[in-house]
Order: C-alpha cells, then sequence, then structure tokens
C-alpha cells in the first residue's frame, strides 16, 4: 500500500486541507477494517435491501449460491481421498475446500441461506416483517437445493466417482453415510456450531475491504467448523443425494469395502431427517450470532430512533 499512499500524497497540492499527515489518515481509512459498530449497521443494511429483492432474483442468486457450495464441497470430497494425513489433518484441508464455496458466495453475493440467517439482526431493528424474512429464507433454501442438486447430477454423471479405481466414490459414500448416522440431537447441535462459525465468517468477511480481507475472513471458520465435523445444511445437499447416488454403484461399494446391507440409513428418509435436523440447528446457530451482535452494537441505536 506504499505506492499508493505516496501517489496519492503527490496528487494533493501543499497547501490542501488533505496535505500531510491528513492523507495517512485517509489511506489508512480506505485499508483498515470497519469496526464492529459499523459492521453491525451493514448487515442490518444487506439483510434489509435483500427483502426488496424480487423472487426471480432472489432465486437466481440463491441457485448460484447452492452451486458455489456444492463445488466446494466436490473439492472437499476430492481432498478426503486416500490423503494418508489422518483424520485432523485430513479435515483440516477439507475444510480449506470448503471455503472457496463461501468465498464465491460472498464476492458474488449470492443468496446463501445459511448466511441470511443473520438478517434477524434486521428483523430486531423493525427494518423488515417477519414475513419478509421468512420469504426470503424459504426462496434461499429452495435455490439453495436447486444449485446443490445440479452440481450432484453433473458430478454423478459426469463419472467423478470413477476416479482413483473408484476411491472418490468410495471417500463420498463414506462421508453420506457417517452424516445420515447421526441421531436427530447430535445433527441438530452440530448444526448450531457450523452455522454459529459460518455466520462468523459472512461478520469477518463484511469487515474486510478487499477481497483479499475477505478471503482470510471466510477461510478460518469454515476451515473450523469441517475440520471438528459440524454439519452444514447446504452443504449436505450436496454430500447425501451424492452418496445415495453412489451406493447404488457396486464398484463404489467394492472401493469402500462396504456391502449394500452395512448402508441400512443410507437412504431418501434418513437424508431428510439429517437434513431436516441440521437446518433447524443452523437457524438457531445463526440467529444467536445475529441476536448477540445486534444487542451489543445496535440494540441502544434502534432504541434512540424509536
Amino acid at each position: 500500500m506504499l505506492p499508493l499512499a505516496r501517489a496519492d500524497a503527490a496528487a494533493v497540492p501543499s497547501g490542501s486541507a488533505l496535505a500531510g499527515g491528513a492523507v495517512d489518515s485517509v489511506v489508512n481509512r480506505m485499508v483498515e477494517a470497519f469496526t464492529p459498530n459499523e459492521i453491525a449497521r451493514r448487515v442490518e443494511t444487506v439483510g434489509t435491501a435483500r427483502t426488496y429483492l424480487g423472487v426471480f432474483s432472489t432465486l437466481g442468486l440463491a441457485i448460484m449460491a447452492g452451486v458455489f457450495i456444492a463445488l466446494g464441497g466436490a473439492l472437499t470430497g476430492t481432498i478426503a481421498v486416500d490423503s494418508g494425513l489422518g483424520a485432523g489433518p485430513t479435515r483440516l484441508l477439507m475444510g480449506l475446500g470448503l471455503s472457496m464455496g463461501l468465498f464465491m458466495v460472498v464476492i458474488t453475493g449470492a443468496e446463501l441461506f445459511t448466511g441470511n440467517n443473520l438478517m434477524l439482526m434486521s428483523l430486531l431493528s423493525r427494518r423488515i416483517r417477519l414475513f419478509a424474512l421468512g420469504r426470503n429464507w424459504l426462496l434461499a433454501y429452495v435455490g439453495n437445493l436447486a444449485g446443490a442438486l445440479l452440481i450432484v447430477t453433473l458430478v454423478f454423471y459426469g463419472r467423478w466417482w470413477v476416479q482413483g479405481d473408484f476411491s472418490f466414490g468410495g471417500a463420498a459414500l463414506g462421508i453420506a453415510d457417517a452424516k445420515v448416522n447421526l441421531s436427530f440431537e447430535a445433527a441438530f447441535l452440530r448444526g448450531i456450531l457450523a452455522n454459529m462459525l459460518v455466520c462468523l465468517a459472512i461478520w469477518m468477511a463484511m469487515a474486510g475491504r478487499t477481497v483479499v480481507d475477505k478471503l482470510l475472513g471466510v477461510t478460518l471458520p469454515i476451515t473450523a467448523f469441517v475440520a471438528a465435523g459440524f454439519e452444514h445444511s447446504i452443504a449436505n445437499m450436496y454430500f447425501l443425494p451424492l452418496g445415495l447416488l453412489v451406493a447404488e454403484e457396486p464398484d463404489v461399494l467394492a472401493a469402500a469395502g462396504v456391502a449394500g446391507g452395512d448402508l441400512d440409513r443410507l437412504t431418501l428418509p434418513w437424508v431428510v431427517h439429517n437434513l431436516a435436523a441440521v437446518t433447524l440447528g443452523n437457524i438457531v446457530g445463526g440467529a444467536l450470532i445475529g441476536l448477540i451482535h445486534w444487542f451489543l452494537h445496535l440494540r441502544s441505536q434502534r432504541g434512540e430512533e424509536a
């Protein structure tokens, strides 16, 4: 940033009010992160603006978000194949893979259901109505599902899973089977933890002013939730349907070292069971982050306005 500072300083006349230290102040302000209060207001403003989008715009942006998270899921599943590093380091790298998906969501302004749980802050400030919030969440969820299923279809019929002597399919099968074998309570609680981190990733990305700032803000929380084994509903919209499909392939079962009878829970009802539990947990986790930040940064301001 030093060349920029010098160029800006050289462009300012010596007698200008912006000369000397004032230039440094302006330049520093351009590159430093937003403060927590500023982030809160930005989140509130963005959440309010999202409710003014039309149905087709919201759905289109939500489909984009589902595509991006699913592409991150495809990278995550690829990293999971025979890494030989052990569970911890492998999950750490898988988290970096899924970070790509949320980073693309942030940069493109796509509509991600779990990130939009922060819109609760706009509701608490009475900037939006409950109906508008519910409408956005429903459209975002449906669109995210459509986008994720589109990538599942392309990945499956593109035969991504045959690579590595079907070990890619075996890894996808293992990920999906582990998820459907979670109890409702475990999936719900892991969903809370996951979306706390996802919403914190959104919050940290909103703090940054540059693309690099946003990348760093997103990466650590997303890596943390994947490495810890928490549950994200939109990511599961990719992992679970793909697991269902590859479970019908004998070569994948052989590569994974399992028989069809060992996958008694890898069925559509159990997929829905997992998604329902994780979705509810995600809502609670996102709402907690939104509620805490609203209380800390916006409650007094909005109370004075009222």
